[in-house]
């Protein structure tokens, strides 16, 4: 008798990009390239291109709290990815359709595009906090949506740390502070999470790459860290392969001209076959 076999599955809770470079999209081409299968739950349609967001248009609550019902109740995702959530009724909606499913929540907290263009409402950010925070594992903040949502500092290590506490107060269990929006030749991201003594930090260094392209960069991260966990990591060795994999993602990218403003990464660099799960 054969063995039956599945696929780790991760859905991703975002908005779509139609220029193909972060959200919805970007999301998939991780997964298919680190070898992990997505499903996903549009939250948003975006009209984008690397010069910047044109317009956009957010889904109705009922059609992605139908989306998200439908991927769970039938494909059972261990993991999901949360991006875009675009205003307060959604977030409160998604918040809704997963508080009471046994699933690993990943929230990369999309508030402002790479172009500036903001994607979530102020007054969503505070259900977000409020609603999503206390649910997932590990959010993954840039420098300027960590003070969006903290309104706190972040000049120091002790004053990231301060903010990454304040979040924890929240619930969430872990907080990766991405360093890429700070100066110099070295980029450092730190994971802070709780330990028996207190809240503890893991600094992840990567060589700055001196390119433009770099549209997508954090949907693509909290993305592999959601493929790498979903394949059997622990947080912190995700965290590490994910960053690597990101890092080589821009390092294929940066000399290829795909429109003319903020290009995308090159998910594809190495591309793995499906892995798969004995049951």
């Amino acid at each position: 008798m054969n063995t039956k076999k599945s696929y780790p599955i991760v859905l991703s809770i975002a908005g779509s990009d139609s220029s193909g470079g972060a959200g919805i999209q970007a999301d998939l081409k991780t997964f298919s390239a680190l070898g992990v299968y997505g499903a996903t739950a549009i939250t948003a349609v975006t009209a984008q291109n690397t010069q910047g967001v044109h317009s956009q248009l957010a889904i109705t609550p009922q059609m992605v709290f139908d989306q998200i019902v439908a991927v769970i109740d039938d494909l059972h995702p261990s993991f999901v990815k949360i991006g875009m959530l675009s205003n307060a009724e959604i977030v409160a909606t998604v918040a809704e359709a997963l508080v009471r499913q046994p699933l690993s929540i990943i929230l990369d907290p999309v508030i402002v595009s790479s172009s500036g263009h903001r994607l979530l409402s102020v007054e969503a950010q505070d259900i977000l906090k409020e609603k999503l925070l206390p649910i997932s594992m590990l959010v993954t903040p840039n420098i300027p949506e960590m003070t969006a949502l903290t309104n706190m500092p972040l000049s120091t290590y002790e004053e990231k740390k301060n903010a990454a506490s304040y979040l924890m107060d929240y619930g969430v269990k872990a907080i990766l502070l991405k360093g890429g929006h700070e100066e110099g030749n070295i980029k450092k991201d730190i994971l802070f999470s709780q330990s028996e003594c207190g809240i503890k930090s893991t600094t992840f260094s990567s060589e700055t790459i001196y390119t433009r392209n770099t549209h997508g960069t954090g949907c693509t991260l909290s993305s592999a860290i959601a493929a790498f966990m979903a394949r059997g990591c622990r947080m912190e060795e995700a965290v590490a392969e994910a960053k690597k994999y990101i890092t080589e993602a821009i390092r294929a990218g940066a000399n290829i001209e795909t429109g003319h403003g903020i290009g995308p990464v090159n998910h594809a660099f190495n591309p793995q076959k499906m892995f798969l799960n004995d049951f």
